[in-house]
């Protein structure tokens, strides 16, 4: 079975930091593409940030220059450092691998 835990999330005050995890069971994720989505309230699942099997990244406008995605794969894990935050970045986050999407964790950023 395929599962995709993620953790970090939080509350913390404009300007803070996060680092999200992502956690693969029931296969390995090195030959795949892995993406953040995130979901506001009352918004659509947005992409945030993707990183290719061959390395290359890729981020929304939106979070260019703060956020950072990698992987470990030794580990079977994906991360999401999130740098001076803004409340506009409160969401639900989403790890994607191959179509199977995690259950999500709460990003909540206050003024």
């Amino acid at each position: 079975e395929v599962q995709l835990v993620e953790s970090g999330g939080g509350s913390v005050q404009a300007g803070g930091s996060l680092r999200l995890s992502c956690t693969a069971s029931g296969f390995t994720f090195d030959d795949s593409d892995m993406g953040w989505y995130r979901q506001a309230p009352g918004n659509e699942c947005d992409l945030v940030s993707v990183i290719s099997s061959d390395g290359s990244t890729y981020y929304s406008d939106s979070v260019k220059g703060r956020f950072t995605i990698s992987q470990d794969n030794a580990k079977n894990t994906a991360y999401l450092q999130m740098n001076s935050l803004k409340t506009e970045d409160t969401a639900v986050y989403y790890c994607v691998i191959c179509g199977y999407w995690g259950q999500g964790t709460q990003v909540t950023v206050s003024p």
